[in-house]
């Protein structure tokens, strides 16, 4: 029996396309949920074993509410990483084919797609009006069941196959270093057919409000061993104003210079959380295996 995998759904959406890049369809069961916090959740509680959420945008930047909820709502561990490259295409029903872009009403997608692609719409689009959707799969399928209308959408070539729209213009994202980088949350596994890349450690750091420079500190910390932060990201911690949790992202794996810069954290009197060491895969050797 295969084993379940929750994922930011529906069935068309990028979260889909890496979802299933990282758990093969042939060994894993992959059940669509309607929102970032239902995915952690439902990990958090036993109902799955997995679960796939985007966590940062090469254009748009970090999906706030999949920190917020890791963060204060859920206790899972970060297991794997992918990231993705997005293209945006824009679709239209089979029945409007011929539909000038000039003549096109109304553009469906969800808000950071189409923030992705503004430039392209405002060009080409002008005259029609934005409404936003739940997911650009979503925005397939509306566009889908009318076929009368003058909409287009816009969202993955997945979708695109899947709802049987035609295309209209393919990568319309405004800048082509598009990606999205997804995690895999819950119990620890490994990709059946790819090796990864590297490996990498992401912590959540709590500062002594008594210490003045301590988040210096703190980056001198991994300073002296040598060791790479790729990210640092502060978020509210929700309990007072102008206090902050830290999110870092380390280039290394479950090393003991690592550890040791991590030591040396706490010893300044901050509190670190383990979010997780994982592994790090290539979306170009997963889709050729």
């Amino acid at each position: 029996m295969n084993e379940s995998v929750a994922y930011l759904g529906p069935r068309g959406t990028f979260t889909y396309e890496a979802a299933r890049s990282l758990f093969p369809e042939e060994g894993y069961q992959l059940v669509p949920c309607d929102s970032i916090p239902d995915v952690l959740t439902a990990v958090d509680q036993g109902e799955f074993l997995y679960g796939v959420v985007p966590v940062e945008n090469a254009i748009e930047g970090s999906v706030t509410l999949t920190l917020d909820w890791l963060v204060h709502h859920v206790q899972v561990p970060i297991t794997g990483e992918l990231v993705y490259p997005i293209a945006q295409h824009l679709m239209i029903h089979p029945n409007q084919r011929e539909l000038p872009l000039t003549e096109v009403k109304r553009i469906l997608s969800h808000p950071q797609a189409v923030a992705q692609c503004s430039g392209f719409l405002r060009e080409h689009l002008p005259n029609a009006t934005i409404t936003y959707v739940d997911s650009t799969a979503d925005a397939a399928r509306k566009v889908r069941d009318h076929a009368d209308e003058s909409w287009v959408a816009i969202g993955s070539s997945t979708a695109h196959q899947l709802y049987g729209l035609e295309m209209v213009a393919e990568s319309i994202q405004d800048y082509h270093n598009n990606f999205t980088r997804f995690i895999a949350v819950g119990k620890s596994w490994t990709h059946p057919h790819s090796s990864w890349e590297h490996q990498k450690t992401s912590i959540l750091v709590s500062l002594p409000s008594d210490y003045p420079g301590a988040l210096h500190q703190v980056l001198q910390s991994f300073v002296k061993e040598k060791i790479n932060l790729s990210r640092i990201e502060s978020r509210p911690t929700k309990k007072k104003l102008g206090t902050y949790y830290f999110f870092i992202d380390i280039e290394e794996g479950n090393h003991p210079r690592m550890k040791k810069a991590i030591a040396d954290v706490e010893s300044w009197g901050c509190q670190v959380r383990q979010m997780g060491s994982y592994p790090c895969y290539d979306y170009r050797k997963i889709k050729g295996s």
